[in-house]
């Protein structure tokens, strides 16, 4: 089994850097004052199941290429969604290219592609690229329409 990694976040509240797990119960909060941190993360074909499909929170689960241009320009919108709803979502970046197998599964023809998965259950998936407003605006519609 492949060894996950951590990342370091700093607080956007009060400016200490924490580090967030790849895979974890509940929901990453800072040690210092508490606040909910992003979850911002990555997985490929050996982790995805554990930080993806065992969260406890909805995972946004954008399926992108190191070629993609489009997949670059989208990464600070979903990282600007992930920060706005920190605990209540992960978002988790998976490399096509390096992750073959959770490509096919999803039948990814396009990147990007974004899924938003609850309890190991896609409940939605877009692709293309979109500015962050519209990207909330598509993973809070599909919260609530999913229950």
């Amino acid at each position: 089994m492949k060894t996950m990694t951590s990342t370091v976040v700093q607080c956007e509240h009060c400016g200490a850097k924490n580090r967030i797990p790849a895979a974890a119960n509940g929901v990453p909060r800072c040690g210092k004052c508490h606040n909910p941190l992003p979850w911002i993360v990555d997985a490929d074909d050996d982790t995805f199941a554990e930080v993806v499909e065992q969260a406890s929170i909805p995972v946004i689960v954008d399926m992108w290429a190191a070629w993609c241009g489009p997949c670059r320009m989208i990464t600070p919108a979903l990282e600007k969604v992930a920060s706005e709803m920190a605990g209540r979502v992960k978002l988790v970046k998976v490399d096509v290219d390096k992750s073959p197998k959770t490509a096919q599964r999803f039948t990814i023809q396009a990147v990007p592609t974004l899924i938003l998965m609850r309890n190991g259950q896609v409940i939605a998936r877009q692709a293309g690229a979109a500015p962050a407003a519209m990207l909330r605006k598509w993973v809070e519609d599909a919260l609530a329409k999913a229950g």
